[in-house]
């Protein structure tokens, strides 16, 4: 069994902030659809909270949460309490997308190989902010993927 290339797949406004109350402080369609086709047919781990803040388990994804809490447990959620229990419940996959929160993607970042960064070009109020990413990323591309959105892709030096 190989080890799952991770991929970090976040929404980011300008100010750092990716998330406010459990919510996503925008609503942009566009981010909405490139998020489906980032991770539609692979596992995605995620924090507790922001499994409860979806709408509902998303078709064809694997939901695997993070919690410390032992007892915890929801329909549909496949639980780890840790990032190795996660990249092992993960199993024998190429990809492995990491969609939050803030705790769930500072446990990921040094072991990301690539990173899916939607800048929002904005600076909405919010209480979640991104990690710092560091100086070991570069884009490897960018493109407009709205009116005041870009995807791009970073990858490790």
């Amino acid at each position: 069994m190989s080890a799952p290339e991770i991929v970090i797949v976040v929404a980011r406004a300008d100010n750092r902030v990716i998330g406010n109350a459990g919510t996503l402080p925008w609503h942009i369609p566009e981010d909405l659809k490139h998020f489906k086709k980032l991770t539609m047919g692979k596992p995605m781990v995620m924090g507790r909270k922001t499994f409860e803040s979806l709408p509902g388990r998303l078709p064809g994804r694997r939901h695997i949460v993070i919690t410390r809490d032992r007892q915890w447990q929801a329909e549909g959620a496949e639980v780890a309490h840790d990032a190795e229990g996660a990249i092992a419940l993960a199993g024998d996959v190429a990809e492995l997308a990491v969609i939050g929160g803030a705790d769930i993607f500072a446990m990921f970042l040094p072991l990301a190989h690539r990173i899916e960064l939607t800048e929002v070009h904005d600076t909405p109020e919010g209480d979640t902010l991104m990690p710092p990413l560091g100086t070991d990323w570069r884009v490897s591309s960018r493109e407009m993927g709205g009116p005041i959105i870009d995807f791009v892709t970073l990858v490790r030096d």
